[in-house]
């Protein structure tokens, strides 16, 4: 029995398919064009046919899924793709990452709602029955290695980033997610929501600090406006920026962006994210 990763070539999901790998267990890349597996473990998969991924789920141990960074209908119709595919193949065990949308906050403004895209998956892995849990971290590390974010940083000590300098946010890095993700898959004792990232939260001056320290010269945070973030990521990803300008739009009016401890992985599962300054070396 094989487990299958969606997003196995892409940030997310490389560092777990690589970690799984690594680890001796039988991985597959869920991919669309088996041309670009390079070799490595695949089989065909794709999100827009619910027939394509019962084909790929059936008889899985268990099944890594998150969701592009593509328009929300797109989305929507991804997830519900892969609910029916679920709900028919009857996978051993599913992990979900939300990929930083709130579910763990019922009066959060930016918990996401019954019929988005989040929403729809985690309601329809709750009402298969299938072993499942969901992973939900905040923001990533990785966001920081934007060339606009991360060049100005080291060419002049000035590290921008579209948030408040006060807000606290349990920041987690792509190998956080893998690591959890992983015992997750293979330990089905924890069926529930698992937030991933730095307890207490960290704030812009602690980033700078850090970065700092790395880079070895004096780093200044500083808030970047939405609307040049979003411009600076439609090269990458198209309409679906403007979700994302949304998001950080939304994130302003917040105290904070941090986990909650009792559903935190290291209250369930014992594992602590790694440092920003131990990221910052990897």
């Amino acid at each position: 029995m094989s487990f299958v990763i969606h997003g196995a070539t892409g940030a997310q999901g490389a560092p777990l398919f690589d970690l799984m790998l690594a680890r001796g267990l039988d991985a597959r890349a869920a991919l669309r064009d088996l041309e670009k597996a390079g070799g490595r473990p695949a089989i065909s998969a794709d999100a827009g046919s619910a027939s394509s991924l019962e084909a790929a789920y059936r008889g899985s141990e268990g099944i890594f899924v998150h969701l592009p960074q593509v328009p929300e209908p797109l989305r929507i119709d991804y997830a519900k793709n892969i609910v029916t595919a679920i709900d028919r193949a009857r996978p051993a065990r599913v992990v979900f990452s939300t990929s930083g949308a709130i579910v763990d906050e019922l009066s959060s403004p930016l918990q996401a709602a019954d019929d988005s895209a989040v929403g729809i998956l985690m309601n329809g892995l709750r009402e298969s029955g299938v072993s499942h849990a969901v992973i939900a971290p905040r923001l990533y590390l990785e966001n920081l290695m934007l060339p606009a974010v991360i060049e100005p940083a080291k060419a002049s000590g000035l590290l921008q980033y579209p948030i408040r300098a006060d807000l606290a946010v349990s920041w987690s890095s792509h190998h956080d997610i893998a690591d959890v993700a992983l015992r997750l898959l293979t330990d089905h004792t924890v069926s529930a929501i698992v937030g991933v990232g730095h307890l207490p939260g960290l704030t812009g001056p602690q980033l700078a600090a850090a970065f700092a320290t790395h880079l070895g010269r004096a780093v200044t945070f500083e808030t970047k406006p939405v609307a040049d973030f979003q411009a600076e990521l439609e090269p990458f990803i198209g309409p679906a920026a403007s979700a994302i300008a949304a998001f950080y739009q939304a994130l302003a009016e917040r105290k904070d962006n941090v986990i909650a401890e009792h559903t935190s992985a290291q209250t369930l599962l014992g594992l602590t994210p790694r440092s920003v300054e131990d990221w910052l070396k990897a």
